[in-house]
């Protein structure tokens, strides 16, 4: 297997001269001029803190000298290094650019970002990627009942929402977007606002927020996130190793983080233990059947499932303005899990198969980047995808 990062010039993402190396038994193809490690910036959470019953977003801002980090993806050549954007993820994730027809990806967030429509269209022109916008249908942005009331704005949240649509778009040109706002953070939005996206037709639906588990979930995953033919995203968590609702949910897929060095090398986010992607085995719910307690070591769930880069020393770019200076790196598995619910969309086979989740499980041995050389963690999960034939 070869993996590889493209280098950003201009607004174009150009090939360099690649080498092969061989790291542990995998092969990959390494940029002669970037560096094989991420440089270390510092970051914040953009969502704060949040009570019991409320879920946090798990988006996370670089930043330098105590501000956030200014990016410019029309500058010269960076050698490959992040802020990674479309083409990066392509080549990396060895993923075809559009999907059969036009599925649609829904993300679900609380409140509201004013500029979004905006943002997006920035985003998108600026990779060459076609327009996406509320005028041509191809982006929806409804409240957790479907209507065009939409809640109060919040700037973290905002970011959060600029993040995953960003990803979506860099993983599926062609995938129409729908975002559901939900009136606040509490769980019952949230799920109210998942419901709402699965009735609104989405085939593939991303939470990339969440909270500590609670012995009363196993309900709450019953009422929101068990959708059949459908598939459910949802974010590990930020705060390293450690099980978070939703993405215990026994019909969610739960998407781990990685750090994806520019080399090609791919190991599990965990720069602490307090920072780095979430996971672990579920305290109160059980072991869906397509997951094996021989490759987890969980007699119940297990989380992650699959993974993808949510370091922010090895982020994304994303491009925000409210409350924000536009250009910007941003990482955490709020990266993560809209990209891998893209990736659902990209392989179109959710429709046909009763629980996604179990997708990744049926033939892991191939179609994923094992993530450190390991079969299974559980901050990767079973690794990061290679293609489409693991969804």
């Amino acid at each position: 297997m070869r993996k590889y990062i493209l280098t950003t010039a201009l607004s174009l993402l150009m090939l360099v001269t690649l080498t092969f190396f061989t790291w542990g038994s995998t092969a990959f193809a390494a940029h002669t001029s970037a560096s094989s490690q991420a440089s270390h910036l510092t970051f914040k959470h953009a969502c704060t803190a949040a009570p019991a019953g409320y879920a946090v977003c798990n988006a996370l801002l670089a930043e330098t000298g105590g501000k956030a980090l200014a990016v410019n993806p029309f500058a010269n050549p960076t050698g490959g290094s992040a802020p990674y954007g479309p083409a990066n993820f392509h080549s990396a994730y060895n993923l075809p650019t559009t999907a059969s027809g036009t599925p649609t990806v829904a993300i679900v967030d609380a409140y509201n970002n004013p500029n979004l429509a905006s943002n997006l269209a920035t985003y998108r022109s600026n990779f060459g990627l076609p327009a996406c916008t509320t005028s041509s249908g191809c982006l929806r942005i409804v409240n957790q009942t479907g209507g065009s009331s939409l809640p109060r704005n919040n700037s973290g949240w905002g970011l959060e929402e600029s993040l995953d649509l960003d990803m979506v778009s860099a993983i599926c040109e062609n995938c129409h977007i729908l975002l559901v706002e939900a009136s606040s953070a509490s769980n019952a939005n949230l799920g109210a606002a998942v419901n709402e996206a699965v009735a609104l037709g989405a085939v593939a639906v991303s939470n990339s927020y969440g909270e500590s588990e609670f012995s009363s979930e196993s309900s709450s995953c019953s009422s929101y996130y068990q959708h059949n033919n459908v598939a459910i995203t949802a974010s590990s968590g930020d705060s390293g190793l450690g099980v978070n609702y939703p993405a215990v949910c026994p019909y969610v897929t739960g998407v781990g983080g990685t750090t994806l060095n520019s080399n090609g090398t791919e190991t599990d986010w965990n720069t602490s233990s307090s920072e780095g992607a979430g996971g672990g085995c579920s305290a109160y719910i059980a072991k869906p059947s397509w997951q094996s307690s021989s490759v987890t070591g969980c007699s119940r769930k297990a989380v992650a499932d699959v993974s993808a880069d949510a370091d922010p020393n090895t982020g994304a770019y994303v491009y925000d303005t409210y409350g924000y200076g536009g250009w910007l790196e941003v990482g955490g598995t709020s990266e993560s899990s809209p990209i891998i619910a893209a990736v659902f969309a990209l392989a179109g086979n959710v429709s046909s198969t009763t629980n996604p989740a179990s997708l990744p499980w049926s033939n892991y041995s191939s179609g994923l980047f094992e993530v450190s050389g390991v079969r299974y963690s559980y901050q990767g999960g079973l690794g990061s995808p290679d293609g489409t034939s693991d969804f």
